[in-house]
């Protein structure tokens, strides 16, 4: 089963992730799953990059989510930004 293409999300919650991946503090994180369900974890992030024209961020447990099917991180919520877009 294949992804959905990727849709790239707002740069302003794209900084809030870098802040928080340079800071490496302990985060609650809340996205889609594999299966679409959402999931939470805390994790501390530690990397935010593109491959193959999609975005990720990476934690320190090597835990590996892509950023369009994050939900919110720290408690704030993605699809409280508008859709503005940053490009890869």
């Amino acid at each position: 089963m294949s992804s959905p293409a990727y849709v790239p999300i707002n740069c302003d919650f794209h900084s809030l992730l870098e802040d928080h991946a340079t800071t490496r503090k302990s985060v609650l994180v809340s996205w889609l799953n594999e299966q679409g369900r959402p999931q939470d974890s805390r994790l501390s992030l530690v990397d935010v990059y593109s491959r193959a024209g999609e975005e990720f961020l990476r934690a320190a447990s090597g835990e590996t989510i892509r950023l369009d099917r994050l939900l919110a991180v720290d408690g704030v919520a993605l699809a409280g930004f508008d859709a503005g877009t940053c490009a890869l």
